[in-house]
This record gives structure tokens, C-alpha cells and sequence, in this order.
């Protein structure tokens, strides 16, 4: 396949693009700039500089492709404003011959925040919490539309490698002898590791001719206790403890950390095989956390 990757350089992005490379697909990748560039040529795919903001940078490619992954829209608040910019320029430039997949990235926060109820791919969302309202309607818009083959993939909290942007504040502040995290006792993540993410996004883009308008909630079978994280990063750390709730939330996206859903996702293994092989994040903590330090 032909793949654009927007938002191949983010913390999500490469190893994205990195799965695509492996499987022999030929992928270009957004970049803003001659280091970002630099970084993805170095992992065998086409950088394409310039931003999601300008369209003219990267719209003359959609004629020639099979698969747009929109990883930074969908995480960042755009809209369906890419969305509409690649459909504009299918209807001019490709009515005919088979559709173009459009991937879209969500996040499984959608499913608001509930310590009782479990929830999969398809329950539907009326209460998502604030910081992710506005995903819902677009997750519709770009499901059912009838030009392009839209898909969404919602992430849940992600972990490994350095981190990200949810467990790099638990890890930094354990590292300075302090387990201090947000929320409340009694808390459950629905979690997914970057790799196992990343094999989502290449069994759906390698099926998507026959996936327009599903939704793939992308998790581990099962969610963690919050309370045994943080005993668990006391004892991995040599912090002193005990740990504590009670942590201000630096910004919205801490909202969502706050939030329980206990998902069993169940499309990704129905509809492309996918089974997540990592470790599960208490069970892996050790590696996580000396992944994190290797990489500051």
C-alpha cells in the first residue's frame, strides 16, 4: 500500500510508521521540520515536510494513495478539518475506482468515566467526559460518510517506551522519591502498549477496503488497578511511600487520567486478528520505568 501518515513523528506516530515500514508498505510521513524529516528518513519512509495546517503541502499525494492514518488530528483537537480537506480533493481528483481509507484517531475516553458498567467497540456514547465531548460527533461524521472508507481507532492510555504524555509526570515524580497521582482511590485504566497500538493501526490500514465505518476500541483484554500502579511504582522506584491521590491536574488532558473505563474491546481480535502480546502495565512497570529513564 501507499500510506500518508499525519502525525508520523509523535509519540504514536513512529512507531506507527515503523510497523508500516516493516510490513513493505511504502509510507510518507508529515514533518515540520529538517530534523523530524531527518528522523524519518532514517526509519526507511518518505518525510513530506510541512504541517496539517497546510493543506498544499501534502494534498497532491491523496490521488496517489491507499491509506491516510490521521494520528495528530483526531489527538489534538482539529476536527474534521483533514477529513474534509482529503475528501475534497478525492471527489476532485478520484471519484472513480475504488475508495480512499481514511483513519482516524479518537480515544476511548469517549466512554466517560464508569466504575461499574463494562463497555466494548460498539456500546454506545452519550456521556463522554468534557475533554473528549467533541470526538463524538466527529467519530460519526467520518464513520459514515459515503466517499471516503472511514475508520476510527480509539486508543486507550498508552504506555512504553518513554512514556507519553499520561505516565511520564508518574514516572518523573517517582524518580524524585514522590507517588503522587491524580484522581481517587479505587480507579481502573483501560491501557494498551505502543507496539500492540501500532499493530492495530497496520492490520486495520492493511484491511480497511473492507472496514469503512467500524470503530476499533484499542486495549488489553483487561484494565488495572490504579491502587496497585502506584503501590507498584513505589516499589519499582525506591520513592518513599506510601503513594497519595491528591495531585492537581496541570492540564484538561489530566481529566481523562482521572477517569475509569473498563473496556473489553473485542473488533480488533473479531476483525483482523489483533491480540495485544506486551506485558500488562503493572506486570511490565520495571521495563516501562527503565525505558522512561533511558530516554531523558
Amino acid at each position: 500500500m501507499r500510506v500518508l501518515v499525519i502525525g508520523g513523528t509523535g509519540y504514536v506516530g513512529i512507531p506507527v510508521v515503523q510497523a508500516l515500514v516493516r510490513a513493505g508498505h511504502v509510507v510518507f510521513a508529515l514533518a515540520r521540520t529538517q530534523e523530524k524529516a531527518k528522523q524519518l528518513a532514517a526509519e526507511e519512509a518518505t518525510p513530506v515536510l510541512g504541517d496539517i495546517s497546510d493543506v498544499d503541502s501534502w494534498i497532491h499525494l491523496i490521488p496517489t494513495l491507499d491509506v491516510v492514518v490521521d494520528i495528530q488530528g483526531g489527538m489534538f483537537g482539529v476536527g474534521t478539518a483533514l477529513f474534509q480537506a482529503v475528501k475534497k480533493e478525492v471527489l476532485r481528483t478520484r471519484a472513480d475506482g475504488p475508495k480512499l481509507a481514511y483513519i482516524m484517531t479518537s480515544g476511548t475516553w469517549v466512554h466517560g468515566d464508569d466504575r461499574k458498567e463494562v463497555v466494548t467497540d460498539t456500546t454506545p456514547t452519550p456521556n463522554p467526559i468534557n475533554f473528549s465531548a467533541w470526538r463524538v460527533p466527529v467519530e460519526k461524521e467520518v464513520t459514515s460518510d459515503t466517499v471516503l472508507n472511514g475508520i476510527v481507532i480509539r486508543p486507550s492510555i498508552v504506555y512504553g517506551r518513554s512514556g507519553g504524555a499520561c505516565f511520564s509526570p508518574l514516572f518523573e515524580g517517582a524518580s524524585k522519591g514522590k507517588v503522587e497521582w491524580f484522581g481517587t482511590p479505587g480507579g481502573r485504566y483501560s491501557v494498551v502498549h505502543l507496539d500492540d497500538l501500532a499493530d492495530l493501526y497496520l492490520r486495520v490500514a492493511e484491511k480497511s477496503q473492507m472496514l469503512g465505518g467500524q470503530i476499533f476500541d484499542a486495549a488489553n483484554p483487561l484494565s488495572e488497578s490504579v491502587d496497585d500502579l502506584l503501590q507498584k511504582m513505589v516499589e519499582v522506584s525506591g520513592a518513599k511511600g506510601p503513594y497519595k491521590y491528591g495531585a492537581q491536574p496541570p492540564n484538561p488532558l489530566f481529566e481523562g487520567i482521572q477517569t475509569t473505563t473498563m473496556l473489553r474491546p473485542y473488533l480488533g481480535r473479531t476483525l483482523v486478528d489483533w491480540v495485544p502480546k506486551k506485558p500488562g502495565l503493572i506486570d511490565g512497570l520495571p521495563v516501562w520505568y527503565a525505558s522512561w529513564q533511558a530516554s531523558q
